[in-house]
């Protein structure tokens, strides 16, 4: 999930709801679905079969590929649960992606207070907002659309750690299947492939700071190239998950083009309450025999032939296991649920995290603000043309770079910024703050003087975190968000390597690429961190502390490992430890959480679990 964008946070101002919001609904609904895109909405089954071969819960980014895949197979039938409705025009606008953060199609989830190591402190109730999309598409609908693979030795070290056919070599190939490149220069390399469901390409739109990221990323001795290639340490351009200047999510790449295959229902506002497990496995083994969900205010109960494969995402899915009856023996037992099998469910909870607020100032009017773009000309030029400050990302650049604690002798580094011209301040204090939770004293103080300027941003993040945290059920009902606890900061390491990040940012606003445009870091003290010296190291850990910020890259909550691992809820091949006909295919599987923004990955672990599927049933 992304930092919140500037077109994303404007569209809370009811202004601009009132204003452009209904012609883009109106121009879209008509010119874009209807006209130019070459499928259809997915059909919503109105009545599910009694049985099907395949459950898959949950059509996020993962679960839209999964039963993409299994449907393949003509006689196997699939259904696809999904607790949110389909996709909105206004979904579709890769610079209003913030908009719908806190609405509808979020499940707007929170972190629970710390209890030990602090962060989140200048958030209401010290609780950071945990967007989630609960929407057919899940969290592709809701996030910046970055795409980013991740680096070599994340997966190598899966493999080394005893997961068998997850090593870089072994799950390149996935990330081929599903990419359509539509980059000239970048779909030719062996990275990179064209004719995949998913289209990945560069915003056409971006502003002069775009340019100068790059060029400071040279000043500072690092390549501009492709991180999703042979190599990852350097700066970029964002690649994009965008098909046409329109967001390309998992339900349009996956769902949309395969909608009439007579073989996959699809039913939309199905919440799963819980896995149903019999004994009727091998020897007296349990078995997921069945799914009941709530639809349409009515408890309804599907059986499976073959597997229910859950993919609701690194918070849902545990939650979902949990419930059935799979999970920490003593914490089911707090809520009366009966222990099918005890094992180390919503443990090992990994998140990127990072310092947000980190404001440059400029002179000249070049940033993205709601003051500028917020017009009928720019409207009219993404309905027509496809083009514009609508197609923006919001995130125009990324880099990966190495702080002194990296090991420089490979290329893995330990730090990832997220470039964007706009900051915090740029809609006028309207949106983003709301958003994010942030208190008014925190706003008021720092960011209101900048209302009138010109500003952007660096979000630096911690990439392969020590600390690690945990989801826990608050009840037995399945209407009850779950605990989330991500424990942050537990590991002074981890601020260490971050504070070193910050520096380089702001060595990044010092290059002579952003001097040129008079660029300054905003230094007005986080409100909570005055008896540190601004700058200091204990300054940058106290605002770390308050002004916490993660692009919402839950993981590794349901970890997959070898039989010697005895923290694993999965096996290499995503099979939920002693309980068969039940899989796990989502981010939670992720036994150590990859260096970058997980979508794409999170594809590509749906690409491999449904070969896996295949493989097991002998289809392929």
């Amino acid at each position: 999930m992304p930092p919140i964008t500037l077109f994303g946070a404007l569209a809370g101002s009811s202004s601009l709801i009132w204003g452009i919001v209904p012609l883009f609904a109106i121009g879209l609904a008509y010119f874009r679905y209807n006209t130019v895109d070459p499928e259809s909405r997915p059909i919503d089954i109105h009545e599910t079969l009694a049985e099907y071969d395949f459950i898959v819960v949950g059509g996020g980014s993962a679960g839209a590929v999964v039963a993409n895949r299994l449907s393949e197979i003509s006689k196997w039938s699939v259904l696809l649960l999904e607790a949110g409705g389909d996709e909105t025009e206004i979904s579709d606008i890769p610079a209003l992606a913030g908009y719908l953060q806190l609405s509808d199609l979020d499940w707007k989830m929170q972190t629970s207070p710390p209890t030990g190591s602090q962060y989140c402190l200048a958030m209401l109730g010290d609780r950071c907002n945990w967007p989630r999309g609960k929407v057919l598409g899940g969290s592709s609908v809701l996030n910046a659309m970055v795409y980013v693979r991740g680096n070599r030795h994340d997966y190598d070290h899966w493999a080394e750690l005893g997961n068998e056919g997850w090593s870089y070599k072994e799950i390149l190939p996935y990330f081929l299947k599903s990419e359509d490149n539509r980059n000239p220069y970048l779909a030719t390399s062996p990275y990179h492939s064209k004719g995949g469901y998913l289209t990945v390409q560069e915003s056409p739109w971006r502003t002069p700071l775009a340019l100068a990221f790059l060029q400071a990323g040279t000043e500072l001795g690092y390549e501009n190239r492709d991180c999703n290639g042979e190599f990852q340490t350097g700066f970029m351009i964002t690649q994009g998950t965008i098909r046409r200047g329109s967001r390309c999510s998992t339900a349009k790449a996956f769902l949309r083009p395969v909608r009439l295959r007579r073989n996959l229902h699809i039913a939309m506002h199905a919440h799963v309450m819980k896995i149903l497990i019999d004994s009727s496995g091998t020897n007296g083994r349990s078995r997921a025999k069945a799914v009941e969900f709530m639809r349409n205010s009515n408890s309804h109960i599907v059986r499976a032939r073959r597997e229910v494969i859950l993919s609701a995402g690194a918070i849902a899915s545990p939650q979902l296991l949990m419930l059935s009856g799979i999970g920490p023996k003593e914490h089911l037992q707090q809520f009366n649920i009966p222990v099918i099998q005890d094992l180390k469910v919503g443990n090992n909870l990994q998140d990127h995290v990072g310092l947000g607020g980190l404001t440059f100032v400029v002179d000249a009017p070049v940033t993205f603000k709601k003051a500028r773009y917020q017009t009928i000309p720019v409207a009219l030029e993404y309905i027509i043309n496809e083009r514009g400050p609508l197609t923006n990302l919001g995130v125009e650049g990324v880099a990966f770079v190495n702080t002194k604690y990296a090991n420089t002798s490979i290329d893995w580094p330990d730090i990832q910024f997220h470039f964007a011209p706009s900051s915090i301040n740029s809609d006028g204090g309207e949106q983003i703050r709301r958003a994010l939770g942030l208190r008014d004293r925190v706003y008021n103080t720092v960011y209101k003087p900048l209302v009138k300027a010109e500003t952007w941003t660096i979000l630096p993040l911690l990439l392969r975190p020590r600390s690690r945290g945990w989801v826990r059920l608050r009840s037995a009902n399945y209407l009850h968000q779950p605990e989330l606890i991500p424990n942050y900061f537990a590991y002074p390491e981890d601020v260490a390597v971050l504070i070193e990040g910050i520096r380089t940012a702001i060595n990044v606003s010092s290059t002579l690429a952003f001097q040129r445009f008079g660029s300054r870091l905003h230094t007005i003290p986080m409100p909570g961190c005055g008896a540190h010296t601004f700058n200091s190291d204990g300054y940058w850990e106290c605002a770390l502390r308050h002004f916490t910020f993660t692009i919402y890259h839950p993981s590794g909550t349901c970890k997959m490992g070898p039989d010697t691992d005895p923290d694993a809820v999965l096996d290499p091949r995503l099979r939920v430890r002693g309980v068969e006909g039940l899989r796990v295919i989502d981010a939670s599987i992720m036994p150590t959480i990859i260096s970058g923004n997980p979508n794409a990955p999170v594809i590509m672990i749906g690409e491999k679990g449904a070969d896996m599927i295949k493989q097991d049933w002998n289809v392929v």
